[in-house]
């Protein structure tokens, strides 16, 4: 049964999901309300991780103060991807140490950002996702989701209540893919090498579908599989949850 009151939940897109994966988005609408929750879209910007990432302190503040001011009437705010809600969770009180009037609103912010996954369990308590998808998957835990998130245990405990699938796990599940935003750009070589790991990884579990809760990850991890010719799905981690068994898997064309 939905909370009586029910918390309003501001949805952080995210920038590659917005020009790439809008599925993911409205799988994340789909689960926040099945967990009873108010779901609202604000206009929104970058969350300024590639410029904070760059060493672009002053492009960082401008974005930041963007979203402060874009989510201060939510509750929470909810972002399908460890990454971007790390970069408001972990950096944006970092970022205004010095401003103590934004550091206060960043704060404030940063104490109510949640990764999707983590929030729909530990917070609204959600212990089913939607039947609807079916069969053998794998899951790569993204470093920020792991280690500025705590997303580790949730998804998981998501995708065991799905009658139709069954999760195997690789090994090196928490190793990092190679993708790390500019470091893909900086470290080619070093980045292909790590991707190149982490398909051999994939393979080996002989799942059919690679799961994971942040679309650059999988991005990088499809491209690879599809350019050394693995003929594995590649999806995000909430299509899966919300039962969405039709949209084509990342790097596919649909139909």
């Amino acid at each position: 049964m939905p909370p009586a009151n029910p918390p309003k939940v501001g949805l952080l897109v995210t920038c590659l999901v917005d020009l790439f994966r809008p599925s993911v988005g409205f799988a994340a609408v789909t689960l926040l309300e099945r967990a009873g929750c108010q779901v609202t879209v604000p206009s929104q910007s970058c969350c300024g991780q590639p410029a904070w990432n760059n060493g672009d302190r002053a492009t960082t503040e401008a974005l930041a103060r963007t979203m402060i001011q874009a989510f201060e009437g939510c509750d929470y705010v909810v972002a399908p991807s460890g990454s971007c809600s790390g970069m408001l969770h972990k950096h944006y009180p970092e970022l205004f140490r010095d401003d103590p009037a934004w550091a206060a609103r960043a704060t404030a912010l940063a104490d109510r950002t949640w990764e999707l996954t983590r929030f729909l369990t530990d917070i609204m308590g959600l212990d089913t996702a939607i039947p609807g998808f079916a069969g053998t998957v794998t899951y790569h835990d993204s470093c920020s989701g792991l280690r500025e998130m705590g997303v580790k245990d949730q998804p998981r405990r998501l995708l065991a209540s799905l009658p139709g699938v069954e999760l195997t796990e690789m090994p090196g599940a928490d190793v990092c893919c190679g993708f790390g935003g500019t470091f893909c750009v900086k470290y080619p070589d070093i980045s292909t090498h790590m991707v190149t790991e982490k398909v051999e990884a994939i393979v080996a579990t002989g799942a059919d579908t690679l799961l994971a809760g942040d679309l650059g990850c999988l991005m990088n991890m499809a491209g690879r599989l599809s350019r050394l010719g693995h003929d594995i799905d590649v999806r995000h981690v909430a299509e899966v949850l919300a039962g969405d068994p039709d949209t084509a898997p990342i790097g596919r064309a649909e139909g």
